[in-house]
């Protein structure tokens, strides 16, 4: 099923992002925990990619066992920075070959070395002409694209980083998906502002379950996301403490996804990294609100 046509739905989903191995000495640990995630139900599941080699292929491995074996529809990311268009063909043909339907195109993370090198000769300089790629292939996907409701760290100015996603979407993005937000006002003002650009998707807001006061640091190099200070006061008084920590996580997320829910936000996802308890956690709070009999 392609996941445009689940975001149409005049019914509320929530989806949650699972990420694959990094050695294969972790395989069968990570596909437990996908698994046990899967198990609960989502209207979808997004595996990211690893970075090159055969890394990336534990991607479609990952998104193709759960979309067996629970019946899910699934999104493989992927990612095209310094890749080559032959590696990036190869790679739609594999997700093919799995009978994989829906994409989210990422240019990808540009590490220092990348960064330093020589960028003019890269098939790909940015995600919209991997969209482009994907559009043409004749695989027939459904694209996901994301997008940054406080601008994208390389972009002069927010006016700028919209009009850059008008590009995607007319290039052929189906849906949108957003960095991890905290504070949802931010996301309602990015989203009347998409819709004034022209922007008529579906914008899905990305939550991310905060569990450990060591992930707020990680949580804001990788999104450069604003903190609202209820949360700062939330890791200052529970951050020492684990189990509550924990839960205080779980509960300001789900807080988050009843807001958008009650604001007539119906596709919320979530980025589990990969931890079935917080993903169980936030699915048991919300659950009456999505029609689901959830059960422990």
């Amino acid at each position: 099923m392609k996941i445009v046509d689940i975001l149409k739905q005049d019914k509320m989903s929530l989806s949650f992002e699972v990420f694959p191995p990094k050695k294969e000495t972790s395989f069968e640990n990570v596909k437990a925990a996908t698994e046990a995630i899967a198990a609960l139900g989502p209207s979808f599941m997004s595996v990211t990619y690893g970075a090159g080699g055969g890394v990336s292929q534990y991607t479609i491995q990952i998104a193709k066992n759960l979309k067996e074996k629970f019946n899910i529809p699934m999104l493989a990311h992927l990612t095209c920075v310094s890749s080559s268009k032959e590696t990036v063909q190869a790679r739609i043909a594999d997700m093919k070959a799995a009978g994989i339907k829906n994409v989210m195109a990422l240019r990808g993370d540009l590490t220092p070395e990348l960064m330093e090198g020589d960028r003019s000769k890269w098939d790909y300089q940015h995600a919209v002409e991997l969209i482009r790629d994907l559009k043409e292939s004749d695989a027939d996907f459904c694209i996901g694209a994301a997008c940054y409701p406080e601008k994208h760290p390389e972009s002069p100015n927010q006016r700028e980083d919209i009009l850059h996603l008008k590009e995607k979407v007319d290039a052929g993005a189906d849906f949108l998906t957003t960095q991890m937000v905290f504070d949802n006002n931010l996301f309602f003002n990015f989203l009347y502002k998409l819709r004034e650009a022209g922007v008529t998707c579906p914008v899905l807001p990305g939550i991310m379950p905060i569990t450990n006061a060591n992930q707020v640091d990680r949580a804001i190099k990788l999104s450069g996301s604003f903190m609202p200070q209820r949360f700062k006061s939330l890791v200052d008084k529970f951050g020492s403490d684990p189990e509550a920590m924990k839960q205080a996580g779980i509960i300001y997320a789900s807080d988050q996804i009843i807001d958008l829910y009650a604001n007539g936000i119906t596709n919320v996802h979530v980025y589990s990294m990969n931890k079935p308890d917080v993903a169980e956690g936030i699915l048991k709070n919300v659950s009456a609100i999505l029609g689901k009999n959830f059960m422990a």
